[in-house]
């Protein structure tokens, strides 16, 4: 006997961006120069990556946090209250994040806490990187299509503000004072201090539409981690050409390669991420769905710098599914990158700016760099 599949709609959308928004050139003064001593690459970084402004979830003065990560999910799912969301109706809650607050409990059990009208409901944490977002909206759908649940709200959050600060940012000018300094090390911490910011958004799905409501047509998610080794990472490093995570590391090993902090293996991350979270991922849906690129509406791609947007539309060339660029949406310039979030926040923006026609599609893109994950989910107006 075929079990029954119920449709999926996103019937609310609703983004939370902590405190007044940040230009250019206030970031090392909010964020504090780290060892006192100004960067010296922020202003090529900002030059490429095109974010004009961008939210930090800390005091411009005292440096101190004004919101946790899951504070800033929970202020994102009482937005949704406040757009006519049932609390009690919601069965589901899954919560993605880069990088919880703690390690244990899990972020979504966090976010739970703070949102005592919800009720009992089931709930789930989901890791990662920019594709944890996604994963937790792909558990959601799961949740209502398989008919488990009616109802279910799925959020993303970031703070990756809170291991920027000077404070927590360990000195490049200390790391070169030793004998075994790494520049590498160095470059990778501070070129993504200049790329990340804080926010968060939810999503309430149900599976009754309501006019002007997108129903998931299909969210697909694959990893090539098989094939790459880690690109961005924290709690972890590579120690004498081998992956040591924390608990693996004395605290001497720890503290030598700051192994709390988001780096990024920039060169890796330049050399594969259009081919796999593109091209590969890309093409295993189209193989999958049918998707033709005559179907596709509009485009809202996730990617972390405006130096990346000509490369994603040559990765789409590539594979003959070139999208012309009067069908892409971004709001990476006026929000900044908030890695798992961005693609809530983005979509929020879009359905508050952009006057939609029944059976429009929207095909969204979110790729990882953790160890090469990609998404790509399509959308279609109600």
């Amino acid at each position: 006997m075929t079990p029954t599949l119920f449709d999926v709609y996103i019937r609310h959308t609703a983004a939370f961006l902590p405190n007044q928004p940040v230009g250019n050139d206030e970031m090392e003064a909010v964020l504090g120069m780290a060892g006192d001593v100004p960067s010296r690459v922020r202003s090529r970084i900002l030059r490429s990556n095109g974010i004009h402004s961008r939210h930090y979830a800390i005091d411009p003065r005292s440096r101190t946090l004004t919101h946790s990560c899951a504070e800033l999910a929970a202020l994102a799912v009482q937005a949704l209250y406040r757009e006519g969301v049932e609390p009690e109706a919601v069965g589901v809650l899954a919560c993605g994040t880069s990088y919880p607050d703690q390690t244990m409990p899990g972020h979504g059990a966090m976010v739970h806490g703070l949102l005592p009208q919800a009720g009992p409901c089931e709930m789930v944490s989901m890791a990662g990187v920019c594709v944890a977002g996604m994963a937790a909206l792909k558990y959601a759908y799961t949740a209502i299509r398989s008919g488990e649940h009616r109802e279910a709200v799925a959020c993303a959050a970031e703070t990756a503000s809170a291991m920027m600060r000077k404070e927590a940012f360990a000195s490049e000018t200390a790391l070169k004072q030793a004998a075994d300094f790494r520049p590498e090390l160095a470059f990778a911490k501070d070129f993504l201090r200049w790329m990340l910011s804080d926010g968060a958004g939810a999503l309430h799905l149900s599976n009754t539409p309501a006019p002007g409501c997108l129903k998931i047509v299909w969210l697909d998610l694959v990893s090539y981690a098989h094939e790459q080794p880690v690109c961005m990472y924290a709690g972890g490093d590579w120690v004498d050409g081998q992956w040591r995570g924390w608990k693996t590391l004395t605290a001497a090993e720890g503290e030598a390669v700051s192994v709390m902090s988001v780096k990024q293996d920039v060169k890796l991350l330049n050399e594969h991420i259009i081919h796999y979270t593109v091209e590969e991922a890309l093409q295993r849906s189209i193989c999958r769905h049918g998707l033709r690129v005559e179907d596709v509406d509009y485009f809202l791609p996730h990617y972390s710098s405006h130096f990346f947007r000509d490369k994603v539309a040559q990765g789409l060339a590539n594979i003959g599914f070139a999208i012309p660029e009067h069908k892409w949406f971004t709001n990476l310039p006026s929000k900044g990158n908030t890695g798992s979030a961005s693609i809530y926040i983005m979509l929020d923006e879009f359905m508050r700016t952009h006057r939609l026609a029944s059976g429009e599609k929207i095909l969204c893109y979110v790729p990882e760099s953790g160890r090469f994950s990609s998404s790509f989910m399509l959308l279609e107006v109600v």
